[in-house]
């Protein structure tokens, strides 16, 4: 993932080509500008024996989804919601927010379930869009969890309305998808993201907020490319015009480079050159592969950084007097920008323009929170026992 214009899609297609070598690979395009086939210099939907390529379709999807619902709609009996449901068309199902992307990502989960690849690339939407589509799949079920507990929606299906029996029957495919989704991408051992910037100063500053998003929302970044980096080349071969503005764009790509490695030390920049001319086709792709993945280095290998992004532990104490710590692994965040927050069993963390809530473990419900600081790369929330629902 990246912003708009760093040549995302290319290196998404780069890192399928690599892995492609001894594997079966699956690129899938959520993108919806779907410029992946362009990449690949061709709308083969197989362009080698091991790579397959797909640009999600999320308009056929709803109609397919649709369908199906219509006809558990039907096991319900006629009445007065479902005819209403059956009013909708698919085009305005997609008008709900959040809806054609998380059908985008069970997409991706039930590939992944399949056992027909060994590796999954995925091309997603630009920065922002993507950052709320890998939100959204814990965003809805935390919130279906909290207006309708599944002890509740159990409760309901003891009944004897249909309708009722219908709509928990929806609820409960619809929580059960989410939980795949939310299974694949928080999966650290197999499941990263690979950010990708170019060396300017508005990038740098855009990629370190995405970072910080990234970092609240528990997924694994596992690599950062630094792409089009200028070849540097000896600036007395011409004009005094061509040899200043070459020094000049070297100088302000090193700096961005170096405020790049600062912000960011646990990552270490990985440098694309610009081409000479635009990359097409299989055999561009792999020379972009073997820049971003140097040497022996596998390009499908997941590399978790080992460090869990939340722990609990008992700092001092015992009973009344515990003091109970909560870290969160949130590198490259702005101090400026951080807000905590309580909401009855979560916590509500929120950082450059990202908000998140995380749920507490049990011991941390039956607490109040009794201060906060950032220590490192690590977001330090402490807690000591509520005493009128602490267990004595």
């Amino acid at each position: 993932m990246g912003k708009g214009g760093t040549g995302k899609t290319t290196l998404a297609a780069a890192t399928a080509v690599a892995a492609a070598g001894g594997r079966r690979v699956k690129l899938i395009s959520l993108d919806q500008a779907h410029s992946v086939a362009d990449v690949l210099g061709t709308r083969d939907q197989s362009p080698t024996d091991r790579l397959d390529v797909l640009e999600l379709d999320t308009l056929s999807l709803a109609e397919k989804r649709f369908g199906d619902l219509g006809s558990l709609l039907a096991l319900g009996g006629n009445h007065e919601h479902g005819d209403r449901l059956h009013s909708l068309a698919p085009e305005e199902l997609l008008g709900v927010p959040g809806v054609e992307g998380l059908l985008g990502l069970h997409e991706i989960a039930r590939h992944a379930a399949s056992g027909d690849y060994d590796v999954i690339v995925v091309d997603c939407p630009s920065s922002a869009e993507a950052l709320r589509l890998l939100g959204s799949p814990a965003m809805v079920s935390d919130y279906i969890e909290r207006l309708w507990p599944r002890h509740e929606r159990m409760v309901a299906v003891t009944g004897t309305d249909p309708k009722l029996l219908v709509l928990v029957s929806m609820v409960e495919r619809v929580v059960a998808g989410l939980h795949e989704i939310r299974e694949v991408l928080c999966d650290r051992e197999r499941t990263s993201v690979r950010l990708v910037t170019i060396p300017s100063k508005v990038a740098v500053l855009e990629t370190r907020r995405t970072l910080a998003a990234l970092a609240l929302t528990q997924l694994n970044v596992d690599a950062l490319f630094v792409n089009n980096v200028f070849p540097q080349c000896d600036s007395g071969s011409g004009s005094d015009a061509v040899n200043e503005w070459m020094t000049t764009l070297q100088a302000a790509q090193n700096d961005a480079i170096a405020g790049l490695s600062h912000a960011v030390g646990h990552l270490r920049p990985r440098t694309i050159t610009s081409a000479a001319s635009e990359p097409v086709g299989l055999a561009d792709l792999g020379e972009i592969a073997g820049q971003m993945y140097a040497g022996d280095e596998d390009a499908a290998a997941v590399l978790d950084s080992s460090i869990p992004p939340i722990r609990v532990a008992l700092e001092s104490g015992r009973g009344l007097d515990s003091v109970y710590a909560m870290r969160m692994y949130l590198p490259v965040v702005d101090p400026s920008t951080l807000t905590l927050g309580r909401v009855e069993d979560d916590v509500v963390v929120g950082a450059d323009g990202v908000r998140r809530r995380v749920r507490l473990v049990s011991v941390l419900r039956r607490c109040t929170v009794s201060g906060a600081e950032l220590d490192g790369d690590d977001l330090v929330i402490r807690f000591v026992p509520d005493r009128q629902v602490w267990p004595t």
